[in-house]
């Protein structure tokens, strides 16, 4: 937390000093710089001290202490304030910057990075593919324009020679989609000449030191930066050799093709070979010294050798009758043409390098109604305010770029701020600040500012001086009370830099030369329109700059420089006073201090926090929004630290709007699960209503689907009773699946009835004989081939004339008076057969089973009886599944009868096994005295016997 770091750390936030002087300002930033402290608050604004030294406060560790806090709850850093403006875009689907504003060498370019490095490592949890490329790209886009847009000067050995704003744009869910870089008036100058000790842009250094003795060899080139004029000034550096495989590996993750990457490095040769150029003049003509640069230019560029020499030594004009004259350059015209060509060469380089970026990192095809509402963070890491003995024109443009961004942020945080307070009416005592819009007007006011005089400059006939243009300026501006001049050559004659442009009338077969050059394929008659001047241009950009700004939320970062020696342990006083007068941070400190930290209008505070009070969730009942305002602030206790405006709440510290936060975040989980739960019970009851439907369908289908079967059945068998088979051909239609099992049972009843329908026709003789053969039919069917269903059964073969013409008169004797004795009611069957005992012999014998006993006869002794058992001693029996006759009688004293039946002597081929079978069942199934034992007595199929026993 921020207040645990102690006194003896000073304090975090200026706003609590004691009092707001230069002295104690300077005091505490002194303090907490030496104790290690480089960040500060004031407010929500971060003051950052160059540390000049690496420090470790920016690792993972460190990325989840700050990830989802408020400012306040831990130490003032640059991801407090990168993650206070991703929540204000998140939450609010507001557009945010951050504005990283201070002069060279203040840590401007190392603080956009570590901004985006903190958003990158806080987004896209899920890790997705598609989010991760973009991440990556727009991370390694600071690498390659690191490269080509930095350079080592005096101050700072990686300043930023250009100005740079990236618009990071995130979907719904908070991920980076894409982005677009906007770049600002690159130091130009910088490629042809350079101050004592600084260097030329460091891509010029990594090439000539990373690269490959083949790609050098290729592009005609030394590993030497003292070869060539426009790097030999420089001092190398140690890690240029793998700063180049760091840029190399990012123009391919980014995208770049290896022909463009080629392309890139071999227009960086051309401009080294291009600065090695000399001319000489007779007097008259000037003429290139050696050919062989020109053809290494030509060669490397893809353009003719003669088209080079001739757009060095010429420079072509149109009439304006469309005449087109070649004038010859003088050998001091040259030079600056050749310059001018190099640093308009690589301008464009620069410049198609960065729209290349944009076109892959740029959202396309993004629908609102589809994704969301798309958001933006802007990123803006501009040059920083410098003055020097003897300014160029590119630095007179970086000054009022400087001064154009101070008057945004003066506007927004301090007029702005005061002037909100008045229309509120909030009770407040202004206070002064110095508005620098005078400074601003004195640049680029139209018709009167500088800016406006040196365009008025260019367009005067004859050649155009620096005396000209001060000699323009005193005139105009001598009565303006913040201007001054001196006679001293200021500004070098290149506001109108064109030459660059116009030189390169060739045929350009390079394919990226093509992008850069959209012009150079047009003759010089086609080009009619007058370009802008160079400052011209840089105004109406940084005018636009502006103005996306201030449609922004803004975040500010306000970079100081604490010495010139780059020493980590040293804060020059008089050095950091006057950077923090010309921020403006004193004023800020003020404002902040007298003002509220937070202000919002009343719906859209309600809106936020009214489920944290009980009388205003889910909806209030009172006046207005305001009251129901008032109810929540009186319910948690800090009316003391608010004012009520017209429209707005003004909460004056961040604790009480923290504490606020801290309820609804608690509050939201139990939010959601009653919404769940009610959504969950929507669904519920909508599903509920739908089975029920759907039951409700079924219902009436089944029932329809049962009716509709019995109407079928009703149709199918409407005639069965006038059939001849009675419907035993009709076929059942298949039943619904709620009917199977009660088709099933109706099955049997139509069965049933079936049957009665045959057998009531059947005489009452022939039912003895009809009983007997379905009792056979249920033991025996499947198990036995024949067994004798198809012939008449007359049961008491020994009686039977016609079966036993010799012997049944005298069995008719025997079975009478057996009969008498045994009274027995009826035969059930009797027949002649073979016993077979135990060891395997057989004698002829007869068998005659009655309803109470079973008898073995012999035939030749006049049926003399040999053996009788009880009929309801025997427990089963047992046939063969052939054609034979085998029989075998289980008796329960195990004193089993083996037989064999004949077949009788009219019938030899008769079988009599499935009458004496279907007999005893019918017997025993009928019989309510021997009910009991129908359910044990068995028909087993004795499979070890074979057909030949007879």
């Amino acid at each position: 937390m921020a207040e645990l770091e102690g006194l003896e750390f000073g304090k975090s936030d200026f706003v609590l000093l004691d009092e707001v002087t230069m002295e104690q300002f300077m005091e505490n930033l002194k303090l907490r710089f030496e104790k290690g402290r480089i960040y500060t608050y004031i407010g929500e604004v971060v003051v950052s001290v160059n540390p000049y030294r690496q420090m470790d406060i920016y690792g993972k560790d460190t990325i989840d202490a700050y990830r989802g806090r408020e400012l306040y709850e831990n130490p003032p850093h640059l991801y407090a304030v990168s993650d206070a403006a991703y929540k204000a875009m998140k939450r609010r689907a507001k557009d945010t910057c951050i504005v990283i504003s201070g002069e060279s060498g203040a840590g401007k370019t190392e603080a956009s990075k570590y901004i985006m490095q903190y958003i990158a490592a806080i987004t896209n949890p899920s890790q997705r593919a598609e989010v991760e490329s973009v991440k990556n790209v727009l991370l390694k886009s600071n690498c390659v324009l690191e490269a080509f847009g930095n350079a080592k000067t005096n101050r700072n050995d990686n300043s930023s020679r250009f100005g740079k704003y990236m618009d990071i744009n995130f979907n719904f869910n908070g991920d980076p989609t894409g982005g677009h870089i906007n770049n600002y008036l690159l130091e130009k100058s910088r490629v042809v000449q350079q101050q004592d000790g600084e260097r030329n842009f460091h891509s010029f250094y990594q090439l000539l030191r990373g690269g490959s003795d083949e790609m050098l060899e290729s592009f005609h080139l030394q590993n030497d930066a003292a070869a060539y004029i426009y790097t030999r000034e420089g001092a190398t550096s140690n890690n240029d050799r793998s700063s180049h495989k760091a840029v190399m590996n990012a123009l391919g993750v980014i995208g770049f093709s290896e022909e463009e990457i080629s392309s890139i490095y071999q227009i960086l040769a051309s401009i080294l070979l291009l600065g090695n150029i000399q001319f000489e003049s007779d007097g008259e003509n000037v003429q290139v010294l050696g050919q062989e640069a020109v053809k290494h230019i030509s060669e490397l560029t893809s353009t003719d050798p003669d088209s080079v020499t001739k757009s060095l030594l010429f420079r072509t004009v149109a009439t304006g009758g469309g005449e087109v004259i070649e004038k010859g350059h003088s050998e001091q015209d040259a030079c600056f043409g050749r310059d001018a060509f190099a640093k308009a060469l690589y301008e464009r380089l620069f410049g198609w390098i960065v729209s290349r970026i944009n076109s892959i990192i740029e959202v396309k095809d993004y629908n609102p109604v589809l994704h969301g509402k798309n958001t933006v963070i802007g990123v803006l890491d501009i040059y920083g305010f410098e003055i020097f003995d003897n300014n160029s024109f590119e630095q007179f443009c970086i000054n009022y770029c400087n001064e154009k961004l101070q008057q945004l942020f003066i506007e927004l945080i301090l007029q702005q701020e005061q002037g909100e307070y008045q229309r509120e009416g909030i009770t407040w005592q202004h206070i002064d600040y110095f508005n620098n819009q005078i400074i601003v007007d004195l640049v680029e006011q139209p018709h009167k500012g500088i800016i406006s005089i040196l365009d008025e400059a260019c367009l005067s006939v004859g050649k155009v001086t620096d005396t000209v243009c001060l000699d323009s300026m005193d005139t105009k501006l001598s009565q303006h009370p913040h201007y001054t001049s001196r006679k001293v050559s200021s500004f070098p004659s290149c506001w109108t830099d064109t030459s660059g442009d116009n030189i390169w009338k060739v045929s350009l077969s390079n394919p990226v030369l093509k992008e850069m050059w959209p012009d150079g394929q047009l003759s010089i008659t086609e080009v009619t329109k007058r370009p802008l001047t160079a400052a011209t241009l840089f105004k109406n950009s940084i005018v636009a700059l502006v103005d996306k700004l201030a449609c922004k939320e803004p975040y500010y970062v306000r970079c100081i420089k604490p010495n010139e020696m780059k020493s980590p342990v040293l804060l020059d006083d008089a050095r950091c006073q006057h950077q923090v007068a010309y921020l403006g941070l004193l004023e800020n400190v003020m404002v902040r201090r007298a003002g509220f930290a937070y202000r919002q209008p009343y719906a859209r505070f309600l809106q936020r926090y009214k489920m944290t009070c009980e009388y205003t969730w889910p909806n209030h009942l009172m006046g207005s929004d305001r009251e129901a305002v008032e109810a929540i602030v009186t319910q948690h206790g800090f009316q003391d630290d608010v004012a009520y405006g017209h429209t707005k709440l003004f909460v004056r510290t961040p604790r009480s709007l923290f504490s606020l936060e801290q309820e609804r975040a608690a509050l939201i989980p139990i939010l959601v699960l009653f919404l769940q739960k009610v959504w969950r019970g929507a669904l519920a009851r909508s599903r509920c209503r739908r089975m029920r439907a759907v039951y409700t369908i079924m219902g009436v289908y089944k029932r329809f689907k049962v009716k509709a079967h019995f109407w079928e059945v009703e149709r199918r068998f409407a005639g069965v009773r006038t059939t001849a088979d009675y419907g035993k051909s009709v076929d059942w239609p298949t039943p619904p699946a709620a009917l199977s099992q009660f088709h099933n049972i109706t099955l049997s009843p139509a069965a049933r009835w079936w049957a009665r329908q045959i057998v009531k026709n059947i005489p009452p003789s022939d039912m003895l004989e009809v009983r007997a053969k379905v009792s056979a039919l249920t033991a025996l069917s499947g198990e036995r081939k024949d067994w004798g269903v198809g012939r008449a059964w007359e049961r008491d073969y020994l009686a039977n004339v016609r079966d036993s013409p010799q012997t049944s008169s005298g069995f008719i004797r025997v079975s009478k008076e057996l009969k008498n004795k045994d009274e027995f009611s009826q035969i059930l069957f009797s027949g002649s057969c073979r016993k077979v005992n135990r060891f395997n012999r057989s004698t002829d014998r007869s068998l005659v089973v009655t309803d109470k006993y079973i008898y073995k006869l012999e035939p030749k002794k006049q049926y003399k009886v040999l053996k009788k058992v009880p009929l309801d001693s025997f427990t089963g029996v047992s046939v063969t599944s052939g054609v034979d006759q085998m029989v075998a009688l289980h008796t329960s004293s195990q004193d089993d009868v083996l037989l064999c039946l004949q077949r009788g002597e009219l019938s030899p081929n008769q079988d009599r096994v499935g009458e004496l079978v279907g007999s005893l069942v019918d017997h025993f199934t009928r019989s309510v005295i021997h009910q009991h034992l129908a359910g044990i007595f068995q028909v087993a199929l004795l499979s070890r016997f074979d057909s030949h026993w007879s």
